[in-house]
């Protein structure tokens, strides 16, 4: 491994560290367990994939892929179509029709393989267009739809599919994979900065990468406050105090609350940063009983509401905090 960090830019790190097998997916393992026997029998049905971003929906069609067709044929006999292309109807009835009907030599048993990603971003009409295809050109072509919501996939290519629902990584697995990437790139860290990016990850890996990645760019070194800055977050350790502060029982609580909001406010974060802070810091906050902790949730619920409505203004948090010293 080349030790300084200009030498080894050629790749992102989130495209260096992609799960080429089966084997090496994190997460979801009854999922990928399923994969890997559709692998083994070689008969893939079509599919639909979906969960949140980052968490290895992608991914896991790709080397699915690579395993059935292998490393030759994997290139000539898989198409993949992203949301950044063009997918309207004349994509389907052209390219797709196209790719569908173009003769390649497979071993028996195994099918081309059309790739949509970010499928419940496809137009009605041209996922209607695709119903037809489908059928008619089963026998030598598969597809394999990736999307966040299914429920944004029409009825009749659901029922075409079998589906499987990918869930958010656990904070071990995605901690596991940063652990091994930190080795290999010889990265300098502390745990806190690990907790940080986990912290600010939420489950997805692509985002937990791509942070380690621009922490080390940016500093050198991985720690918590480096990572914040990185990601432009509010630290959880300044909101943990702003809701301690609420939650005390002296008649300064809402001032020093306030002055520490201020100080937020100063630096530049939005009110929509500092309010999905203040949800995750709350829901972990030690000391409180249960009916309290929903009181809060419920408090910073109907703000955060308030400000995707549009109502983001410096008062909306101050009222915000002031309710939460009510409590």
């Amino acid at each position: 491994m080349p030790s300084s960090y200009s030498q080894h830019l050629e790749l992102p790190w989130v495209e260096k560290y992609r799960p080429k097998k089966l084997d090496d997916i994190v997460g979801n393992e009854e999922t990928v367990e399923r994969l890997k026997l559709i692998a083994l029998d070689g008969n893939m049905p079509h599919m639909i994939l979906s969960g949140l971003p980052g968490i290895g929906k992608t991914t896991s069609i790709h080397c699915l892929a690579y395993e059935l067709l292998g490393p030759e044929l994997y290139h000539q006999a898989t198409m993949e179509l992203n949301a950044s292309d063009d997918r309207g109807i004349d994509v389907v009835r052209n390219k797709i029709k196209q790719f569908a009907q173009t003769k390649i030599q497979l071993p028996a048993g195994r099918h081309k393989i059309i790739i949509l990603d970010e499928a419940d971003s496809m137009t009605p009409g041209a996922q209607q267009a695709l119903r037809r295809t489908m059928e008619i050109y089963s026998n030598t072509t598969r597809f394999a739809f990736a999307c966040n919501q299914s429920s944004k996939i029409i009825e009749p290519l659901q029922s075409r599919c079998a589906i499987l629902r990918y869930n958010k990584l656990s904070d071990e697995q995605v901690l596991q994979r940063l652990l091994e990437i930190t080795k290999l790139e010889d990265v300098k860290y502390n745990s806190e900065g690990l907790q940080a990016l986990i912290f600010t990850a939420e489950g997805d890996m692509r985002q937990a990468i791509n942070n380690l990645q621009s922490t080390v760019a940016g500093f050198g070194f991985v720690n918590d406050v480096n990572v914040f800055k990185i990601v432009d977050q509010p630290h959880p350790l300044i909101i943990r105090k702003i809701l301690s502060y609420c939650c005390s029982k002296d008649g300064q609580g809402v001032d020093n609350a306030l002055q520490l909001l201020d100080s937020l406010w100063d630096k530049g974060y939005s009110a929509i940063d500092i309010v999905t802070s203040t949800f995750k810091v709350a829901k972990t906050l030690p000391g409180i009983n249960e009916q309290k902790r929903l009181d809060m949730i419920k408090e910073i619920g109907f703000a955060h509401m308030r400000i995707l409505e549009g109502v983001s203004t410096y008062l909306q948090l101050c009222g915000l905090y002031s309710k939460l010293c009510e409590l």
